[in-house]
């Protein structure tokens, strides 16, 4: 269902790892400790350069991920 949004262009992903791979990058030394992969850090990313992010997840990572350092990812678990 989540390729079909994209195909019809009701979710738009506008991110390229090339073009963030800076900022990717320090997410991954920030969360070392947890660790998080790939997926994750460019969630994280998306989450900081998109105004009104809302992440839906099942992934409890994400409770400890912060964008911008400090602020907490609106989340929707199901």
């Amino acid at each position: 269902m989540a390729l079909q949004f994209i195909e019809r262009g009701v979710v738009q992903l506008p991110f390229v790892l090339q073009e963030q791979i800076g900022s990717v990058s320090a997410l991954f030394k920030r969360y070392e400790n947890v660790p998080a992969s790939l997926a994750d850090a460019a969630l994280i990313r998306l989450a900081e350069i998109n105004d009104s992010p809302l992440l839906l997840t099942t992934d409890s990572d994400f409770q400890i991920y912060r964008r911008h350092g400090r602020q907490m990812i609106p989340l929707v678990k199901p």
